[in-house]
């Protein structure tokens, strides 16, 4: 599902529901429920963030913990949510159906801004053609002190 426009609902839906039937799982109100909750909230959000959404918008649903966890490693795995990594601060995870970007990650505060630059690109594309490589897919991070924590 990488770098192809924002796929509708109802498509992510049924290639969620066929993800679930391959790996002999079932279709449950809370895995849906997580998966609808990264869609309908642009950002970059940890496990945490996802149960805590879930629970505001379903307040009457029994969802653990464990089940957003083990749901988002299966959805990572399969390409249809992507993560950034803050080593053991854990993750944070964002849907790949987005449009191909790049990230500026604070160090201090953790604020994700998203980019995406063409000339960049082409000297990725460039360099990868320079040392023969084929390239397939990629995530740029850039680290550093965004503009609110400078002050």
């Amino acid at each position: 599902m990488k770098n192809c426009e924002r796929l509708k609902y109802e498509e992510l839906l049924e290639a969620f529901k066929k993800l679930l039937k391959e790996n002999s799982l079932k279709f449950t109100s809370q895995r849906e429920a997580i998966l609808r909750t990264l869609y309908e909230n642009e950002g970059h959000y940890t496990p945490e963030n996802i149960y805590l959404l879930v629970k505001k918008r379903y307040p009457d649903m029994n969802i653990g913990i464990t089940t957003v966890y083990r749901t988002l490693n299966l959805l990572e795995e399969n390409e249809i949510v992507s993560s950034i990594s803050f080593g053991i601060s854990g993750k944070k995870f964002e849907l790949s159906s987005k449009e191909h970007h790049d990230h500026l990650i604070c160090n201090c505060c953790g604020k994700i801004i998203e980019f995406n630059d063409e000339k960049i690109e082409q000297l990725q594309e460039k360099m990868a053609k320079l040392h023969n490589f084929k390239l397939t897919s990629h995530m740029m991070q850039l680290y550093g002190i965004c503009s609110d924590c400078q002050k």
